[in-house]
């Protein structure tokens, strides 16, 4: 008998193939187990299907009779050197400037306090264009319609200009542009000679949700006070009432100081500005003053992540030789647009299929709703974590099997949504959808579980997202009424969580419920699949009210951190050691969480 084989990818795609249908024979499970692929080449036990599949390869470098698997032709778009990534694809009628943008990333050297309101902070009247000047606008989606088609870079036709052009070069009007990745503004009102009422778009095909904001401002002058006031928000409470400051780019900063996103802002005031009667529209008004003369600036709800941004991240990994050994890419399936909605899977090279079978697998995903790019934030830190050669890493790894979605709605983060999808429907509240066609990223994303579900244990299941209401990072899960111990279960990960980041993480924000309107969100729906530790993890757009970060703004190396600290707490999760869950009496009720009920979940999870 030939000796099994050494090659830990053939290995575990003979074990794939196997549980798919493959090598079915009366011998062929005794003989294959101990056989590599590439020695049954013109054995009559090779399923004929299976050659029909022509997933094998005889052109290989050691020999014209040595069979080799090779990639599934068609099955996914993996960016690389050659190839830099999958141009986005835009619904054709969106007008899409030709130039990328790109924003370098940076830490500010010390941290940014909230704004520290005064009470005299000015509300702006509304004045409108009927009495102001339109100094950009662009066609919103017609009332009513939906998405028909898509094509990379957008409409075919030519985009059209700005609505002004400068008069001579002492014109001080902002030119202002959103038409590319992620950018959202509809419309800019000049109604003073520093001051603009701005119109955010809604999410297209749908004439709500307005939140995220992302938007570009040319011919800037230094030394003078701007006010922009965006007029059509939807939310009675914000964040900018408790102290959030927008966030501010410089383009003239970035390049001769190395200099990025930081947060800017003053006489910040959020308020109601429409009529009692009607639709509530709310304002959100603040003051600047530009760093440069005629510099570019971008303003941002959040630090932005685009589509390409993951792309340009992907394309790193995979070209990368030794963390492309353990990170596989895949595509999951193709958005309703066209797009590639990526799935990682990340787990150390098993030579023992046995092995690999005994591995439980941790299912994370990020960015199902657009708007919310500390999703990405948090899912990048994550990924540099969990890629590095950090002996955790390794040992997470070794432990587990990750499932990978970074980003579950690439049509909406490329056109600049908050919420929805090209759709016009939340897909987080359509994880039980049947409608594959409508819901394509989430129903192959169920699907997906429901396949590493029929092979292994599930242990953890993690959805990142934005909270535009709260501080601090926090986590919803659900709560199992079978009995208490198996309640206090699915409070043990985020009650470790906020051990190992006690100044971001707040486990008192947490909430353990299963409500009937969010019987569509991931979380639930993956928690009645039964993996028991569903959660959704929620980073607000502002800061923390925590320790020594009390009252400054996160960064993005502070969400990434969080990314680092969900594998920290998973290996204390799973450590045998259970010192680190145990409370000592006098703590009883500790954070909401009883001795007793302790001494149960630490049997429960004995018990297997």
């Amino acid at each position: 008998f030939p000796q099994p084989s050494t090659d830990p990818y053939e290995s575990f795609m003979h074990h794939h193939l196997q549980y798919y249908g493959y090598f079915k024979g009366k011998y062929v499970k005794e003989f294959t187990a101990l056989c590599p692929i590439s020695l049954l080449a013109g054995s009559p036990m090779l399923d004929k299907a299976f050659l029909k599949s022509k997933q094998l390869t005889l052109d290989h470098p050691e020999g014209p009779c040595v069979l080799r698997l090779r990639e599934p032709r068609d099955l996914f778009s993996v960016p690389s050197f050659r190839s830099p990534g999958q141009a986005p694809r835009w619904p054709r009628e969106c007008e899409v400037i030709k130039k990328e943008i790109h924003h370098i990333e940076w830490v500010p050297p010390e941290p940014e306090p909230f704004y520290q309101a005064t009470g005299y902070e000015r509300a702006p009247e509304i004045v409108g264009e009927e009495k102001g000047t339109v100094v950009y606008y662009i066609n919103p989606a017609a009332k009513g319609s939906c998405f028909t088609g898509s094509r990379a870079g957008g409409a075919r036709e030519p985009i059209k200009p700005p609505a002004v052009a400068l008069k001579d070069p002492e014109d001080a009007t902002l030119l202002f542009e959103s038409r590319f990745e992620s950018g959202n503004l509809q419309k800019a009102v000049r109604v003073g000679e520093y001051e603009y009422e701005l119109t955010l778009r809604t999410d297209l095909y749908t004439s709500k949700h307005t939140q995220w904001f992302y938007f570009r401002v040319q011919n800037t002058r230094k030394a003078v006070t701007y006010r922009f006031t965006i007029v059509n928000l939807m939310k009675a409470k914000s964040l900018y009432n408790m102290g959030m400051k927008p966030l501010l780019y410089s383009q003239r900063d970035a390049e001769t100081d190395g200099v990025g996103w930081r947060r800017e802002g003053g006489d910040i005031r959020y308020y109601r500005c429409s009529p009692e009667e009607g639709q509530a529209l709310y304002c959100f008004t603040w003051t600047v003053r530009f760093p440069h003369n005629h510099d570019t600036c971008f303003f941002a709800h959040f630090y932005p992540y685009t589509y390409s941004d993951l792309q340009h991240y992907l394309m790193t990994v995979v070209n990368d030789p030794v963390r492309s050994q353990y990170c596989k890419l895949r595509a999951l399936c193709k958005s309703l647009a066209g797009n590639t909605v990526y799935l990682l899977t990340i787990t150390s090279p098993s030579i023992n299929p046995s092995a690999a079978a005994v591995k439980k697998a941790v299912v994370l995903s990020a960015r199902v709703h657009p708007g919310e790019t500390n999703g990405s934030w948090m899912m990048r830190g994550f990924l540099d974590f969990i890629l590095s050669d950090s002996p955790d890493a390794q040992l997470l790894r070794d432990l587990f099997i990750f499932k990978v979605v970074p980003m579950l709605n690439p049509d909406g983060v490329i056109v600049g949504n908050y919420r929805c999808s090209l759709a016009g429907r939340d897909l987080n509240r359509n994880y039980k959808t049947v409608m594959k066609e409508s819901f394509p990223c989430i129903w192959h994303t169920c699907a997906m579980v429901k396949r590493v579900l029929e092979e292994r244990e599930i242990l953890l299941y993690c959805d990142f997202h934005g909270h535009s209401r709260k501080n601090n990072i926090f986590m919803y899960g659900c709560n199992n009424k079978s009995g208490p111990a198996q309640r206090f279960h699915e409070r043990v990960f985020p009650f470790m969580l906020s051990k190992n980041a006690p100044e971001k993480f707040s486990f008192h924000s947490c909430k353990f419920k299963v409500q009937k309107s969010k019987e569509g969100t991931g979380r639930i729906v993956m928690w009645r699949m039964g993996i028991l530790n569903s959660y959704t993890m929620e980073s607000t757009f502002s800061g923390s009210t925590l320790g020594n970060k009390s009252d400054f703004h996160f960064t993005s190396e502070d969400l990434k951190s969080l990314g680092y600290h969900v594998c920290d707490t998973l290996l204390d999760f799973c450590d045998p050691d259970r010192s680190k869950v145990r409370v000592q009496p006098q703590q009883d009720h500790i954070y909401g969480l009883p001795a007793h009920l302790l001494s149960m979940a630490e049997k429960v999870r004995r018990s297997g």
